[in-house]
């Protein structure tokens, strides 16, 4: 009774320990973006028994990270997942998941039918970094990172982006709060934004505000998305002449070697702009991921891009290059969510799941499946088996070939 005693004692003092120094960039520590919505609205919350299901899920695969998006006082869903990781840290002493804490910010008359006004911030934002930083507190030993905004930067966001004086504001804020002891000091503060954001692209972007935001934040979580680059920018995505004669798969996993290479570019542009500013912290990826599912233009009328293969070609080189150079990745997503397009079923945004909506495994962890690391796991009641019924030749029917440089030149 006594060494089980000091075995509790000692692994609760472990997991007290660990800090966000010690959880980014650690390979031990897989990290996935996620969402628990199984229906087309956000109105109808996911329960914490549902939640539980899914942490088990994502630990089962080892998974220790997850990053959520918001805690809006309409949408419990980060307080719930904090509250679900709790009760499983109560039932299981082993048991370990931390959370990137995401507040979301808008600026004033975002999402409403007023005209969005870029340079004046939602008063919402207030409130919503206090509701943060209370989770922060109540969960210290859960929330290792606040981040402020997601995407609230690129100027493509057109709906709600601010300027980034107004980023800067609110992680000032957070580290002040560290700095009078009203937050732990060991809680890393960021904002979650696209590669352009962080002065990897545009010289529009490299104002004073982002270059003291650099200097203000922990770390930097970019984000990178070859898959909507495929139509956007698709010079590096179409098949070179020369690789005609080639077999179809070999031009398919040419070009996602391509994709992933395109996202090592941009992860560099980013390295560059903060070593310019004579800045020296890490910078990890806060999103990034490839749909299996698009009606739209990255699918069989677009840019061929979409589909379980090329997802599964995806998550496997990105994880293998991230874990390689000590880069955290928040793959983008945990499970397919439905509310995001709900009135395109086949839109892309309801597809980067590595699992579908009712628990099926997506070819890219299949593996996992056959490992039998899912055994005695449900979602929603249904035990998790693979896509295509684990069909590879099913699934290679619904495979296309990247276009051709002519056809791309004949579109573009």
């Amino acid at each position: 009774m006594a060494c089980n005693q000091k075995k509790k004692e000692t692994i609760m003092q472990t997991q007290k320990q660990v800090t966000a120094k010690d959880i980014l960039g650690n390979p031990d520590y897989q990290a996935i973006s996620y969402g628990g919505y199984r229906k087309k609205s956000r109105d109808s919350q996911p329960t914490i028994p549902q939640l539980k299901e899914d942490m088990k899920i994502l630990s089962a695969m080892g998974i220790k990270v997850i990053r959520t998006y918001n805690v809006q006082s309409k949408l419990p869903h980060a307080s719930n997942i904090l509250k679900a990781i709790t009760e499983l840290k109560n039932e299981d002493e082993n048991f370990e998941m931390y959370v990137m804490l995401g507040a979301w910010i808008d600026c004033l008359n975002a999402w409403t039918d007023k005209v969005p006004n870029h340079d004046v911030e939602s008063p919402n934002n207030a409130s919503e970094i206090a509701r943060a930083v209370d989770l922060a507190n109540q969960y210290p030993e859960i929330v290792k990172v606040i981040a402020v905004g997601n995407e609230a930067m690129v100027k493509w966001a057109t709906s709600y982006y601010v300027q980034p004086d107004v980023i800067l504001k609110w992680v000032n804020h957070l580290q002040d709060l560290k700095t009078e002891g009203k937050l732990s000091k060991e809680l890393w503060i960021t904002s979650s934004d696209d590669f352009a954001s962080w002065g990897g692209g545009e010289d529009k972007y490299h104002v004073k505000a982002l270059e003291d935001l650099v200097k203000a934040v922990d770390y930097i979580s970019m984000h990178t998305y070859p898959y909507h680059n495929t139509h956007y920018n698709p010079e590096f995505w179409h098949v070179p002449n020369a690789h005609k004669g080639m077999p179809d798969t070999t031009k398919i996993e040419m070009a996602m070697e391509r994709a992933i290479k395109f996202s090592q570019k941009q992860y560099d542009s980013v390295t560059n702009y903060m070593k310019s500013l004579g800045v020296k912290k890490p910078i990890h990826i806060g999103e990034t991921g490839w749909a299996s599912v698009s009606s739209g233009q990255y699918g069989n009328n677009g840019s061929r891009a979409t589909d379980e293969y090329k997802q599964g070609l995806f998550h496997q080189q990105m994880r293998a290059w991230t874990n390689r150079a000590g880069i955290s990745c928040f793959y983008f997503e945990a499970f397919n969510e439905q509310w995001k397009d709900a009135a395109h079923p086949n839109g892309s945004e309801n597809h980067f799941g590595l699992f579908t909506i009712d628990g099926k495994a997506k070819y890219p962890i299949w593996d996992l499946v056959d490992e039998g690391v899912f055994d005695g796991l449900t979602r929603d009641g249904n035990t998790i088996r693979k896509t295509y019924n684990g069909n590879k030749v099913d699934l290679m029917k619904d495979v296309l070939v990247p276009p051709s440089k002519d056809e791309v030149m004949a579109t573009h």
